[in-house]
């Protein structure tokens, strides 16, 4: 399907992504569970979303090639729920605290799958991971504690959302900055 929003000029170097808005109401309970825990970066409600892939750096014909194989994407309108909250990190620390998406869900790794895939016809080296559906709620600074961390994800870890209806994804840029990342929505795809 046709891109419903205007390109932006793609004339930088641009750190990309496609992703899955939620709706505001569900965006604010998210955003209401964000206290409680010392040394959590949270993420400002304009940023949490579901990830389909990262193409990471690229250059502007290669995101003028991404942005035109992103039109081949199709796969209908579905259905998510967001389901419980946890940790990303490796055996020593903790570095992120997210909120699920309840599996399986056949629809919405088709679609990563189909993100992904269309970064590969455009000549990105697309990783080798497994995917896994999540909301980013905060970044962990390495003195979190670990009891009060566990204390926080046993706290919220019943959150379960109405089921949010799928219909279109974005492609998004992502500018590093001091306080974190600032996104930019450069195209939206219908389902």
């Amino acid at each position: 399907m046709e891109a419903c929003v205007p390109a932006a000029t793609f004339g930088r170097m641009l750190r990309l992504f496609t992703a899955l808005t939620l709706p505001p109401d569900v965006a604010e309970t998210l955003k209401r569970r964000q206290s409680g825990l010392p040394g959590a970066r949270w993420r400002p409600l304009d940023a949490l979303h579901v990830t389909l892939a990262f193409y990471g750096e690229i250059d502007e014909r290669r995101a003028d090639d991404l942005a035109s194989e992103l039109t081949l994407v199709t796969g209908g309108p579905f259905e998510i729920a967001l389901k419980g909250v946890g940790c990303f990190g490796d055996d020593h620390r903790s570095h992120t605290l997210w909120a699920g998406v309840e599996t399986p869900n056949e629809r919405l790794s088709v679609l990563a799958g189909r993100c992904k895939a269309a970064g590969e016809r455009a000549g990105i080296g697309m990783e080798a991971r497994t995917y896994k559906p999540h909301v980013t709620l905060a970044y962990l600074k390495t003195q979190t504690n670990p009891d009060r961390l566990g204390a926080w994800v046993s706290g919220h870890n019943l959150l379960h959302s109405p089921p949010i209806r799928i219909d279109r994804f974005g492609l998004y840029s992502s500018v590093l900055t001091d306080s974190g990342s600032h996104y930019e929505l450069e195209r939206e795809y219908l389902l």
